[in-house]
C-alpha cells in the first residue's frame, strides 16, 4: 500500500539526538536541550513556522574504549541511530521538514535511512570543516565521527556500514562536501579516487559560497530528488563552541549564503545540526549565533516555496514491502515525486492547489515497519 505524504512548507518537526557517543570527548549530549533554551523554536516561529517539538532521544554519551580504539563506542553509536531512524521516518510521514538537533555527526546515518524508507534515491550534502572519511583501518583517533562520510558510502566498520540493510546509504556520484579544510593524507587519497563531490572551503571562497551551494546541488541532482543537509557548527571559521574549531575555513557570512542557497531547495528532504558543544560556550553566546544563523535561514526558505501549495508525493509503505512482492524497480521519478509501489503505469500524485485535501490524507495509510537495521 502507498502513503500520500502532503509537505507543509511552512511546518518544521524538530528532533532532538543527544549524543556524545561517536566523538572523542564529552560535551556534545548537551546541544540539542542547550539550542531550545537559546530560543530557536520561539525564532522558528517568529519567522512564520509552526514547529512541533518531536522531544529527544534517550542520551548515549562518549566513554573511553579502550577494547576498540580503530572505532570507538559503536555499540552507542548504534543505538543512537536506531532511536532516530523510526522519528525522522515519523517526521517525513507527516509532512513537515524534520530538522534534527544532534550532537555527533554520526547521526546523519539516521537521518538518511529516515528520510530512505520512502524515498529511493536521496542525495547527502556534508557541510563541514572535516571531511569525515577516515576509516577503522586509516584513523589515527578511532573516532567514529570521523568515519561518518565513509559509512554513509558503504566503507568502514561493518557494523555501521550494515545500518542501512543495502549500503551503501548514499552513492559517491550523490554525496557532496562542502566547506571541508582539513583532510588527513589518507582522506586525500581517498578524494583523488573517489566520484565523490567535493567543494572545498578554498572552492567555495574562489567561487562564492552562493554559487558553489548551487553547484554542489546541480553535481548530485538535487533539483530532481530529495537530499539531506548535514551541517556541522565547525564549519564556521573561529567557531569556538565545538570541540574542533580552527582558523580558516569559511566565514560566518559565507555559511550563511550557503545555507540559505541549499534551504530554499523544494527537494531539502530533512536537515542535521551537529557539533555544538554547549560546556565550551558559558555565555550561551555561540548557541544565540547558531539560532539566528537558522532562523535567517529558514525565513529565506519560506519565502523561496510557494506558499500554500503543499507538494504531495505518493511513496510506498516501506521499500522491503515492494521487495517482498516481488515488484520491479519502477522507472525513476519525475522532479518532486517520490518512489511508488504502485504498478509503474500509475504515476505520483501532482502537486495541490489551495482548496484540495489536506494533509490529513496521509493518515488513510498504515504505517508499516520499516528496514531492519543493526545487524
Amino acid at each position: 500500500m502507498a502513503v500520500r505524504i502532503v509537505r507543509q512548507p511552512n511546518k518544521i518537526a524538530l528532533l532532538g539526538s543527544p549524543t556524545s557517543a561517536a566523538a572523542a570527548s564529552l560535551g556534545h549530549e548537551g546541544a540539542p536541550a542547550a539550542l531550545r533554551t537559546a530560543g530557536l523554536i520561539d525564532r522558528l516561529q517568529s519567522v512564520g513556522y509552526e514547529v512541533t517539538d518531536l522531544g529527544d532521544d534517550p542520551q548515549q554519551l562518549y566513554q573511553p574504549d579502550e577494547e576498540s580504539p580503530r572505532a570507538r563506542n559503536i555499540p552507542r553509536v548504534i543505538q543512537a541511530l536506531e532511536a532516530l531512524k523510526p522519528r525522522v521516518e515519523q517526521a517525513v510521514k507527516s509532512g513537515a521538514l524534520p530538522l534534527i538537533l544532534s550532537g555527533d555527526c554520526s547521526v546523519v546515518l539516521a537521518t538518511i535511512a529516515g528520510v530512505r524508507r520512502y524515498f529511493r534515491n536521496v542525495g547527502l550534502i556534508y557541510m563541514d570543516r572535516d571531511a569525515d572519511l577516515n576509516t577503522p583501518a586509516t584513523t589515527p583517533s578511532g573516532s567514529v565521527d570521523a568515519m561518518v562520510v565513509s559509512h554513509v558510502a558503504g566503507r568502514g566498520a561493518a557494523e555501521l556500514v550494515r545500518f542501512w540493510s543495502e549500503p551503501p546509504l548514499v552513492r559517491d556520484p550523490d554525496l557532496a562536501l562542502f566547506g571541508a579544510a582539513r583532510l588527513d593524507p589518507a582522506e586525500e587519497e581517498t578524494l583523488r579516487r573517489s566520484p565523490l563531490r567535493r567543494y572545498l572551503a578554498a572552492d567555495v571562497q574562489r567561487m562564492g559560497a552562493g554559487a558553489a551551494a548551487q553547484a554542489a546541488i546541480d553535481s548530485i541532482h538535487a533539483g530532481a530528488h530529495e537530499f539531506v543537509l548535514h551541517f556541522d557548527v565547525d564549519t564556521i571559521a573561529d567557531f569556538q563552541a565545538t570541540n574542533y574549531p580552527g582558523e580558516g575555513g569559511l566565514s560566518l557570512y559565507e555559511v550563511h549564503d550557503a545555507l540559505i542557497t541549499f534551504a530554499k531547495q523544494r527537494h531539502l528532504a530533512a536537515m542535521d545540526v551537529s557539533a555544538y558543544n554547549p560546556t565550551k560556550d558559558a555565555d550561551g553566546s555561540a548557541a544565540r549565533v547558531i539560532v539566528d544563523l537558522l532562523a535567517d535561514v529558514f525565513k529565506e526558505r519560506l519565502k523561496a516555496l510557494p506558499e500554500g501549495v503543499p507538494l504531495t508525493v505518493q511513496v510506498p509503505a516501506a521499500a522491503s514491502e515492494v521487495r517482498a512482492q516481488g515488484a520491479g524497480t519502477p522507472a525513476a521519478p519525475a522532479a518532486g515525486q517520490g518512489w511508488s509501489s504502485d504498478s509503474p503505469d500509475q504515476t505520483s500524485a501532482p502537486c495541490r492547489t489551495p482548496g484540495e485535501s489536506s494533509a490529513d490524507e496521509s493518515s488513510q495509510a498504515a504505517d508499516e515497519p520499516g528496514e531492519s537495521h543493526g545487524e
